[in-house]
């Protein structure tokens, strides 16, 4: 079949849904032409697989990487539980780079393309790296033996190794959700209702790819098979991209619009040069004829009246012939744009503490569970595999808040969606707020069973479950919530650094998180005192440091409530009404 009239991924027009393409007739040697459905719950579900690989490959290193460090490396509890939340904010904040290159110059396919290879590279030499160099003598690395003091040039490579999977992982996983979004237009309800629905299923995914990592490689690696995790991960980050790049003709793209920094900087430059301007009325600021704006592949906005000093920046002089640069006059939607970052900002600063509360999934919980009784018969649980009650937590939750608190809500409140994202949200920090309540709990309950002279707490390590559970459950509203909110509430233009702005809070909490551990150590740990995070944990008080956190928590939310209500969104300017839309979805099929 000749396929003809395709574009290039990245020049696609925002609005397309369909190409033209032309086969051969069998019966008469005709030419005909047809239409070629783009985008919609096919290529949704190849973004969706591709999601849950390039997950599972993720925690594969990183579910166990504080065993790692400490069995491996030798590091002592606070520095390995410091390195993780180092590194996995790390991870995070390179969803940043991501969306602005993809936002600004790349496009969602080939950002994603290219981070993937990246992660792909970073697995690939953390497998070499451990093979060759780390796990000496081979098989050790379990709970019962050692390794040989690490080269220097073995764990250079292994940092170097664990930042390109960060850089690659961060990098493509928010590019991803925006893609994925992007495979239903915004013209129709059902498409805006398929969009909504494509972010919890995102999530829904990254948690069944965790779900492997949680379990089986969990054991392998804890049973000091590291090598063959790191294979095992690498693998399936090959798949994930082989499988990502055999959809390239379905998916519907959208055009980069320009660097949107330059666009925020140049309203605030412009904002500058004219502060003793009195700002215009709404109707008399500046801004181009037609039905598209300034910024390529981006709609117009409404003009809001927050932040009015900013209306300067779009407010014409009385000059004669202003000057046509954007340093000096800026459109209404670009100065729109700047408002949106800026509303969307106190919000996002309050969820950066949820994150410190997610963050001790990976560090401090698993190193808790491994002075815990782990024992089940003659079998050893790792401490990592824990864990796996909190995927299942939202697996659970997510299926019931679509089934069953979407529709009960909605009748209650009249809102289809049921709660709103910021609702979501607030209801995700009270339930993090209680879990990490459940885990100094339990903390304080394993150290009244702890024998002298024992590693491990007779306390089962099961009692986890409940802080586990409600992080799980934390998760579904808060981060569900956030990838909703973020994405909706940026203007075409920045669409993947609204998704990034979840991903970048998760970075944030970590570094959060490791200053917290630090500042604990510094002051808790003096005349003689071990501390709250000691080495052996046995003789500290971690229950403190959660208790803290949960304190931290409760004021963040009182906080967060504020922002909430103060907050307003943005509106396009739709020159046609979305429901005369709905015609545009009955084409033919190949």
């Amino acid at each position: 079949m000749e396929h003809a009239g395709l574009v290039a991924p990245n020049a696609v027009n925002v609005d397309l849904e369909v190409v033209e393409v032309t086969r051969q007739n069998e019966n008469h040697g005709e030419v005909e032409e047809v239409k070629k459905i783009k985008g919609g719950w096919k290529t949704a579900y190849i973004l969706l697989a591709n999601q849950a690989l390039a997950t599972l490959a993720f925690f594969g290193v990183g579910v166990n990487l504080v065993l790692f460090l400490t069995r491996v490396l030798r590091q002592d509890s606070a520095d390995a539980a410091n390195a993780v939340s180092m590194w996995t904010g790390t991870v995070y904040l390179f969803s940043l780079v991501g969306a602005f290159l993809s936002d600004s110059y790349w496009g969602r396919y080939l950002t994603c393309t290219i981070f993937q290879l990246f992660f792909v590279l970073g697995l690939g030499l953390l497998s070499m790296t451990s093979w060759l160099f780390l796990i000496k003598p081979e098989g050790c690395g379990g709970e019962h033996s050692t390794c040989m003091e690490p080269s220097s040039w073995g764990v250079r490579l292994f940092y170097l190794s664990i930042y390109m999977v960060a850089f690659g992982y961060g990098g493509h996983q928010p590019t991803l959700a925006t893609f994925g979004a992007d495979q239903f237009d915004n013209k129709t309800i059902k498409n805006n209702h398929s969009r909504e629905a494509f972010f919890s299923y995102f999530y829904f995914a990254l948690n069944v790819g965790s779900l492997f990592s949680n379990t089986v490689l969990v054991y392998y690696e804890d049973s000091g098979m590291w090598t063959m995790g790191f294979g095992v991960s690498l693998a399936s980050a090959v798949i994930a991209l082989i499988s990502f790049l055999a959809g390239h003709r379905r998916y519907r793209y959208v055009q980069a619009c320009g660097n949107p920094i330059i666009r925020v900087i140049q309203v605030f430059v412009a904002t500058v040069r004219k502060w003793k301007v009195r700002p215009a009325n709404g109707s008399q600021l500046y801004e181009v004829d037609g039905v598209e704006s300034a910024i390529k592949g981006s709609r117009k906005i409404k003009y809001t009246n927050e932040f009015r000093f900013m209306d300067k920046a779009a407010t014409i002089t009385k000059e004669g012939s202003e000057p046509e640069s954007q340093w000096r006059l800026c459109t209404v939607t670009q100065v729109e744009e700047a408002k949106c970052v800026l509303r969307m900002m106190p919000v996002w600063l309050c969820t950066i503490i949820y994150s410190v509360v997610f963050t001790q999934m990976a560090s401090l919980f698993v190193e808790q569970g491994d002075v815990m009784n782990n024992e089940i018969g003659k079998f050893h649980l790792p401490a990592a595999t824990m864990s796996v009650f909190d995927i299942f937590s939202v697996l659970i939750c997510t299926g019931l808040y679509r089934s069953v608190l979407v529709p009960l809500a909605g009748k209650l409140s009249g809102n289809p969606k049921g709660l709103s994202e910021l609702q979501r949200m607030g209801v995700g920090l009270i339930i993090g707020m209680l879990a990490m309540f459940a885990a100094g709990v339990t903390e304080l309950e394993r150290l009244r069973r702890v024998t002298p002279g024992d590693k491990s707490s007779s306390l089962s390590i099961f009692c986890q479950i409940p802080q586990y559970v409600l992080v799980g459950a934390s998760e579904v509203f808060m981060y569900v919530g956030q990838l909703e909110f973020f994405n909706g509430q940026a203007p075409d233009g920045i669409k993947s650094f609204g998704s990034s702005l979840c991903m970048a809070s998760i970075s944030f909490g970590n570094y959060f998180s490791s200053i917290m551990v630090k500042l604990v150590m510094v002051i808790t740990a003096r005349d003689g005192e071990p501390g709250w995070i000691p080495n052996n944990l046995n003789i500290g008080h971690m229950d403190r440091f959660f208790f803290l956190i949960a304190v931290l928590t409760a004021l963040d939310l009182v906080l967060y409530v504020f922002c909430a209500r103060w907050y307003k969104g943005f509106e396009v300017d739709e020159t046609e009404n979305i429901e005369s839309q709905e015609d545009n979805e009955m084409v033919n099929r190949v």
